[in-house]
Order: C-alpha cells, then sequence, then structure tokens
C-alpha cells in the first residue's frame, strides 16, 4: 500500500467504505453574500456536522487551520485550482481555467487530498488541452508525496448543453481515471442505472457532487439514488451550507451516507 492509498483511505470510514466531505470553496468562484458572515464561523459549524472531509481553499484552511488541528477533526482537502462557475459569468462558466496551487504546496499547508477540475466542452480546445496537462502533470507530482487526487469531472463547458448527460459525463470520468485519479467527484445524473453505468467503468470512488440548493426532499433522494447507484460518498456544498441549520443537515447527510438514517 502506498502512502497515496493510505492519505485517500482516512477519507472512507471502515463499515460504510464511504465518505461524506462537505463543500466549502465556493467562495473562489461564486458570490457569498455578507449576510452570511464569518467564514470561520459558518467554517466551524461545518465541522460540528460532523463529516468525513472539508474541501475548502487555501486561505479558508490557513484561517480555520485550529479545526482540523486534532485528532478525530475531519481531513482538509483543497481545491488546487480555479474556474468561472458564477452566475453572473453565465456565458462564461467553464470556459476559463487556472492553476492555484501545487500538491507539494497542499501538501505542505496539511492537506489529506486535492481536488482539480476536468472541464469538458469548453469552446477553445486549447482551455481543454492546458486543463488535461494540468491534471495529469498534478496527479504525477501528487502521488510522488503521497497526495491523493480527485479529480471533478464535469461537462460544464459551453459546448455541453445538458450538463447532466450520462454518455458525455462517463467520457469526463474515464479521462480522469486515466489520467491518474485516486477519486473522482462528478454530477448524478439523476438515474441510478445510467449513474451505475458511470460507476462500473472506472476502478476508483465516485463521489457525486450537489450542486445548486435544492429542495431537501429532493437532495435526500438524489443522495439516496446515488448511494444506490454505487456511489463511494457524496461531496455536498450549498445543499450543507446554505441552510437554515447547517449542523444538522450535515449530521443528516453523514448519516445517509453510512447507512445510519
Amino acid at each position: 500500500m502506498t502512502g497515496t492509498q493510505i492519505a485517500l483511505g482516512r477519507l472512507f470510514r471502515p463499515g460504510s467504505g464511504r465518505s461524506f466531505i462537505t463543500a466549502f470553496d465556493h467562495g473562489t468562484n461564486l458570490r457569498v453574500p455578507a449576510s452570511f458572515g464569518s467564514p470561520v464561523g459558518m467554517l466551524g459549524k461545518i465541522v460540528e456536522g460532523g463529516p468525513d472531509g472539508v474541501l475548502l481553499a487555501p486561505g479558508m484552511l490557513r484561517a480555520g487551520a485550529h479545526l482540523f488541528a486534532h485528532r478525530g477533526a475531519p481531513v482538509p482537502v483543497l481545491r488546487a485550482d480555479w474556474t468561472v462557475i458564477d452566475d453572473t459569468w453565465k456565458r462564461a462558466a467553464g470556459e476559463h481555467y487556472k492553476v492555484m496551487l501545487s500538491p507539494s504546496e497542499a501538501f505542505a499547508m496539511g492537506a489529506g487530498a486535492i481536488v482539480m477540475y476536468l472541464i469538458m466542452g469548453p469552446a477553445d480546445g486549447e482551455v481543454f488541452a492546458d486543463n488535461v496537462a494540468q491534471v495529469a502533470r498534478a496527479a504525477q507530482e501528487a502521488h510522488r508525496v503521497g497526495m491523493p487526487i480527485i479529480v471533478e469531472a464535469t461537462l460544464w463547458g459551453t459546448r455541453h448543453a445538458d450538463k447532466h448527460d450520462a454518455d458525455a459525463l462517463q467520457h469526463a470520468c474515464r479521462m480522469a481515471f486515466e489520467l491518474g485519479a485516486d477519486a473522482i467527484k462528478t454530477e448524478y445524473t439523476g438515474d441510478v442505472e445510467s449513474m451505475r453505468g458511470i460507476i462500473g467503468s472506472v476502478d476508483v470512488p465516485v463521489l457525486t457532487l450537489g450542486g445548486a440548493e435544492g429542495e431537501r426532499a429532493d437532495v435526500i433522494r438524489a443522495a439516496k439514488d446515488a448511494l444506490t447507484a454505487g456511489a463511494s460518498g457524496l461531496i455536498f456544498g450549498r445543499n450543507v451550507w446554505n441552510t437554515p441549520d447547517p449542523v444538522a443537515t450535515g449530521r443528516d447527510l453523514v448519516q445517509i451516507v453510512h447507512g445510519e438514517l
């Protein structure tokens, strides 16, 4: 077993073999209103919900490091790159891509894993080619330092009208696997059978993302269906921290993922 495999295993609970990660990296590319108050205060609520990991940006980890600096804390997972997803930039969503930090830098900050985008279908083929090359290089460096890389395979480029197209998502996930992903974060297709096919086509854990916030019943249904399809866990953000009670919501989703609810 390699150092990367040991580090990845810390995200998954024995027994269920699954992971619930709360995503809180949105401030790098989504407008978070001032009414949400202290970012570190909200991070504290997220941690109180008991996730296995928290996905966050470098500045947030630096500011909230004390929340992770004890035994039993969730694993800090760092967002290592950037794209446009803010609603005010809708026409450009997925059309820009930049790397923010290297796996070695993430390791030095105390991260237990990194997440990088693989965005299918941007209008400019050079943007996609650069994205592929950056993910491949990061995977090689990550494995040298024992850092797992989770690749977020999406259809956010403007060439894809249907962001949940099962065939295109399967292609994206297979590419992510071939580029060296230790786990994959991707959209739930909305259909158990098509999602099962995607998960079965790669030999690494697949975790589904939550996307924009929705009604509680719909979020729980999608979570349970993704797990039924064979997902190894969930990475949900706004459907946790943008709810009336982030702590309770987080705890409920943790219980769903681990078969306790």
